[in-house]
């Protein structure tokens, strides 16, 4: 009896349609990606051996630069909202009326550091134009002016039934007196506690942290 010959046939895939799709993702993220804006100042912060990693959401840091002027950031992931809330109740409690258009170039974990008679016209610019523009810096030198007071206080409220956490970011060369008003700027809010944030580097050798680590790779 004769067997039935079955026609080989090719095993070859046509790839065409798989590379379309390939660059459609690509070219979806590439267009949906937001990249986190670029600080307008370098701070050079101290090193430290840590073993906490820097919150991205949910919290406010103030940046203290080498030439002791003090920048307000927001980072809320996914709700750039609250940014712009924060700024809006900042400027009102120091009687200055910002709106959502006025706003409309603010960037996700801006840095702001300008006094609120300088913020409104500053905030117009676009975003690549800020970023060359030399802040001024949160006035905070003067206890009893200290606008930094209302930024913390501002930040409480937008917050207000989340735990907001404090970062505190200092250049190697800014001066403790700094420091010392962004401290009493919470204290004025009722707020005790903050991180600071420093360059992490490896635990020494045979400490409990470096053990820890080891197992953690």
């Amino acid at each position: 009896m004769a067997k039935a010959k079955i026609q080989k046939k090719s095993t070859d895939t046509d790839m065409t349609p798989f590379v379309d799709v390939a660059f459609l993702i690509l070219s979806f993220f590439i267009m949906a990606t937001k990249f986190k804006p670029s600080e307008p100042v370098p701070i050079e912060t101290p090193n430290s051996v840590a073993s906490q990693v820097m919150p991205d959401n949910n919290a406010v840091m103030m940046s203290i630069d080498k030439d002791n002027k003090v920048y307000f950031s927001v980072m809320s992931k996914s709700d750039i909202q609250k940014g712009k809330d924060i700024i809006k109740e900042a400027a009102k409690r120091a009687g200055v009326t910002i709106t959502d258009a006025d706003l409309s170039q603010y960037q996700d974990g801006e840095m702001i550091g300008m006094p609120f008679n300088k913020i409104k016209g500053y905030l117009a610019l676009p975003a690549a134009q800020r970023a060359k523009v030399a802040q001024d810096g949160i006035p905070v030198k003067d206890s009893a002016t200290s606008e930094l007071v209302n930024w913390i206080g501002a930040a409480k409220y937008v917050f207000s039934g989340d735990q907001l956490k404090y970062l505190v970011k200092g250049d190697n060369s800014s001066k403790y007196p700094t420091f010392g008003a962004i401290i009493d700027a919470m204290k004025r809010n009722d707020e005790q506690k903050y991180n600071l944030v420093t360059m992490p580097q490896d635990a020494p050798a045979g400490t409990e942290l470096y053990q820890e680590r080891l197992k953690g790779k």
